[in-house]
């Protein structure tokens, strides 16, 4: 798995390319309408909104720090994921069916510090 990252870190380009491409599909898939109802907290939304995030903050942060161990830049790539995910459901309130969650944003900041903090201690082995 460090090989892969080491080739990211090599190429920023490429890692802040799928990180716009993580984020605008993130944006995309908010945008979509859901049939009025009342929300729901399901496994499956739990598991997009994590991994969704976890993904985004992954590559942000290897494009941010590349292999160099900062804990400013990491944290910074933590609110930046974070408020990303406070403006994905601001950005909701304006979709027909979708709303605005503070689960979402809590699973969506979860999984932004998971991947961060993953992304970190692996810099420290380096």
């Amino acid at each position: 798995m460090r090989t892969i990252i080491n080739w990211f870190e090599k190429y920023p380009a490429i890692s802040w390319t799928i990180t716009i491409i993580i984020a605008g599909t993130i944006f995309y898939l908010s945008s979509k309408t859901f049939p009025p109802g009342p929300p729901a907290i399901s496994n499956l939304s739990i598991f997009y909104h994590f991994f969704a995030f976890f993904f985004l903050a992954a590559f942000l942060s290897i494009s941010m720090i590349k292999g160099k161990v900062n804990k400013y830049l990491i944290l910074m790539a933590i609110i930046i994921v974070a408020l990303y995910g406070i403006s994905d459901e601001i950005h909701q309130l304006f979709v027909p069916g979708r709303h605005f969650s503070l689960y979402d944003i809590f699973t969506d900041s979860t999984g932004a510090l998971t991947a961060s903090t993953i992304y970190l201690g692996l810099c420290f082995k380096k």
